[in-house]
């Protein structure tokens, strides 16, 4: 079927007259190659520069040797494969040699500089962990906390509070069912009178704090919806765009802007002693950091719970938001549902007897399920009242001192050979590999 000096269309097997040359087989899952034999030993030249020239101008690729038992391929083999092996009239340096050139330049400037460090081949400290070593370790962490967690729980104990919820307790009786509409309705008096019984004397400064429950301060859109630029610099009065939707009223900017001011607490609270009525000092109740670098000493509230609809308390135009202390408090979110924050400070002792507190009931909490809580404490070395630190010191320190005996009785009822405190094991007790 193939004529004289023509290939054909198998892949292995290209014949020459009469005669077959088989090639060999493709690897499973190559690419077919395409192989032409421009003559053999005695054949005329001209078919196989006829067929050169057809092919070239085709765009066939470049002639490659390739030599096999028996006979002499002067030209060489066509691959369609784009690979290349050197010429076999040995002319010049194929292109496999320089690929084989150009990758081990690549692999040698890949290639990283030896370092001990960055090889892990560092001298490292490998102790053995024997009884005699575990032991006295363990035996002195239970030593050591147990008396630290002690003196942290006698530290918390000193801490005298008192802890008041009022949120239903200060809602009238005929409204109880509706606390809606009585925190909505501006007629309705929110004051509330309030005895708490203090326990314990209590030393100044004593600190006034308000509790919320079920207020997700940390909400994404609740913590966006502020402009900290605003807050700090008067030429930036009209950056609102994160404020939305507390941004503007009438078109003009709200000063402070954003849900975060606009929530803020406007519950109240005055303290009397009998008949004397005590001073609660709000100077002082923020960081200085943040009086003096987020919120501006130029920076005055505008605008500010002027819309119908009012999200909580109000600020005085005539001072500037760095003097605005409740707002700086209020401001610095919490990462909780339930958080405290720091309404004051009482700046005399108070005696173990009965303290007479007035509320004004403005802040509502009823649409969420909210709670309020109003909270006095003072403060000790490790700050307020919480046996968290202290418990968890003595409970590490009592698990060392068991695990110290369990390990000391083990060690006496099952005493350790030479060799197993070794690195090296003899010769003759290693198993054969």
């Amino acid at each position: 079927m193939c004529g004289r000096w023509r290939l054909c269309s198998f892949p292995r097997v290209v014949v020459f007259g009469r005669r077959r040359l088989l090639l060999p087989q493709p690897s499973p899952g190559g690419p077919r190659e395409r192989f032409l034999v421009d003559s053999l030993r005695g054949g005329p030249p001209s078919a196989s520069s006829q067929i050169l020239r057809r092919l070239r101008f085709s765009g066939a690729p470049r002639p490659l040797s390739l030599s096999l038992p028996g006979r002499s391929l002067h030209q060489g083999a066509f691959f369609t494969t784009g690979r290349a092996m050197a010429p076999a009239n040995g002319d010049a340096a194929g292109p496999s040699s320089s690929q084989d050139g150009l990758v081990a330049t690549m692999k040698k400037r890949n290639k990283p500089q030896y370092h001990q460090f960055t090889q892990q081949q560092l001298p490292a400290c490998k102790p053995i962990l024997a009884p005699q070593t575990v032991i006295p370790v363990l035996l002195f962490v239970g030593i050591v906390f147990i008396p630290i967690g002690l003196g942290c729980i006698a530290a918390s104990n000193r801490v005298v509070k008192v802890v008041y919820q009022y949120e239903t307790s200060c809602v009238p009786g005929y409204m109880i069912d509706n606390k809606i509409a009585y925190i909505q309705n501006p007629s309705i008096d929110k004051t509330c009178t309030r005895i708490l019984k203090v326990p314990k004397d209590m030393k100044q400064p004593i600190y006034i704090y308000y509790q919320l429950d079920k207020f997700y301060q940390n909400h994404r859109r609740y913590v966006t919806s502020r402009s900290d630029k605003q807050l700090r610099s008067p030429n930036e009065v009209n950056n609102t765009e994160s404020c939305k939707p507390e941004a503007t009223e009438h078109g003009s900017p709200v000063v402070p802007c954003g849900l975060v001011a606009w929530s803020l607490f406007n519950d109240t609270y005055s303290f009397a002693r009998g008949n004397e009525v005590l001073m609660v000092h709000k100077r002082g109740i923020s960081w200085r950091s943040e009086r003096e670098d987020i919120f501006g000493k130029q920076v005055f509230p505008r605008n500010f719970q002027n819309g119908t609809l009012i999200g909580g308390g109000t600020l005085d135009p005539r001072i500037p938001l760095s003097r605005q202390e409740d707002l700086i408090v209020w401001m610095r979110t919490a990462a909780l549902p339930t958080f405290r924050k720091l309404y004051g400070r009482i700046e005399v002792d108070l005696h173990a007897d009965e303290l007479t507190v007035t509320l004004q009931n403005n802040y509502n909490t009823y649409n969420f399920g909210g709670k309020k809580t109003l909270v006095l404490s003072t403060a000790g070395v490790l700050g307020g009242k919480s046996d968290f630190l202290g418990r968890g010191y003595v409970v590490v320190g009592l698990a060392c001192l068991a695990l110290a005996m369990l390990l000391t009785l083990l060690y006496l009822a099952f005493p350790l050979k030479e060799e197993h405190l070794a690195l090296r094991y003899p010769l003759s007790g290693r198993p054969a590999r």
